[in-house]
């Protein structure tokens, strides 16, 4: 429901903005704002065709994986920590494996198993669920860890910062790493809060206080490192932890004795299924906030801010790199484009490119993830996802903020 008032709200905005610019003599923004109608529905089928062949790659592998018995075992070993987190899960319940393999992936930063390893954990929780249309406590939890973003290496956001001739492209990681905490611990925070769970449970706080402590330890490590050597390290062990884990299951399956080639061929037919069921939530979303960029209301939204912060007599430095923050929630190729823009005009060692490239690593397409996730599964009711997932976004705007005045 609340997605149907935002995404009514983007057309209705649309039309108001670009009203008021024909009145000021814009006799093409109608024009911009149709063709973008076209070019976000075209963009929305190219990124659903692009997920097909991951998605079937990577739920092949998780049947393997669930048939070889290392999802059940994973669900076993996190069944302390995620029962407090996830309390209306059954214990020792499969989708705890696939949602620790989601997790994982997102720290790692290898989106091309995170994707399909979340949409498998959605659709578990959703055999679970009694009330179909309805997202359940566990989905909204996990979606708002998805939303939060916390990735231990912005392996990307570093390579484009080196693009574009960075002195020290590596610079920002810290300050990511500690925005994207902040926005993850925020995110579990105010989801506990919304549904009454304990996030004071001795198990749950030694978790809270352990990742803190493994952020930490990277924070420390990198920091020993220089810029070549971090990034040879990121790469090495981002693609030896990927093909680690398809090897593992792999190996896993042919210990039991299953036929791991029909296992996989039988997981990938569910990966194609899932790509055409996204499609049209996919298109509803990127049209929406296609048509809201078109209008020139993002523009004015950030003209409006700074005119706020002068008025006020506040340091509007931070300002220039709003348009990265404002885009994130709705568009992660939207984000990345504005970053990219700003370190062009401003300079990638500029303050506005720094904070930019923080922004972008520190919180996740909240929309995007909202409308696939829920897509896949048909959900239409997503009760206080938004809410959980925006209020997490804020939290890391503002830290990322904060943490780039410190930082530069």
């Amino acid at each position: 429901m609340v997605l149907n008032y935002i995404w009514i709200a983007f057309f209705l905005i649309a039309f108001l903005f670009g009203a008021i610019q024909l009145a000021m003599g814009n006799t093409t923004v109608f024009q911009q704002i149709v063709d973008s109608t076209f070019d976000s529905s075209k963009n929305a089928f190219e990124i659903s065709l692009g997920l097909t062949g991951v998605l079937a790659l990577w739920l092949g592998i998780m049947r393997i994986g669930e048939q070889a018995g290392v999802v059940n075992v994973l669900a076993r070993l996190l069944s302390p920590v995620f029962s407090k987190l996830f309390p209306d899960i059954p214990k020792n319940h499969p989708v705890m494996g696939s949602i620790f393999m989601n997790i994982a992936s997102n720290m790692l930063g290898l989106d091309n198993a995170a994707t399909p390893t979340g949409l498998k954990a959605m659709a578990q929780m959703q055999e679970l669920n009694a009330q179909k249309d309805t997202a359940t406590n566990p989905m909204i939890m996990f979606l708002v860890l998805n939303t939060s973003g916390l990735t231990v290496i912005p392996t990307t956001i570093l390579a484009f910062r080196a693009s574009y001739g960075a002195a020290s492209p590596t610079d920002v990681f810290i300050p990511i790493l500690l925005a994207t905490t902040v926005a993850t611990l925020a995110g579990i925070i105010i989801t506990s809060l919304w549904q009454r769970i304990n996030i004071f449970q001795p198990v749950l706080m030694a978790t809270l206080l352990g990742l803190c402590g493994v952020v930490g330890i990277v924070i420390w490590g990198f920091g020993q490192m220089d810029k070549d050597t971090m990034g040879t390290v990121t790469s090495v062990a981002s693609n030896l932890i990927l093909f680690g884990i398809i090897t593992l299951f792999i190996l896993a399956g042919f210990r039991k004795r299953i036929n791991v080639y029909d296992a996989f061929i039988d997981g990938a037919k569910e990966g194609f299924t899932t790509a055409v069921r996204i499609i049209p939530y996919l298109v509803a979303i990127l049209v929406g906030v296609g048509v809201f960029r078109a209008s020139g209301a993002m523009d004015m939204l950030i003209n409006g801010i700074a005119w706020c912060v002068n008025a006020c007599g506040l340091n509007s430095d931070f300002v220039g790199a709003l348009p990265t923050a404002l885009m994130k929630p709705l568009s992660g190729s939207g984000a990345r484009g504005l970053m990219l823009e700003a370190m062009k005009n401003y300079g990638p060692d500029s303050f506005v490119g720094r904070l930019s490239c923080i922004f972008q690593g520190s919180t996740d397409t909240t929309f995007y993830i909202l409308a696939v996730y829920f897509g896949s599964i048909s959900v239409k009711y997503t009760r206080h996802a938004v809410a959980c997932g925006l209020l997490a976004d804020l939290a890391g705007v503002v830290a990322a903020i904060f943490i780039a005045y410190l930082f530069f």
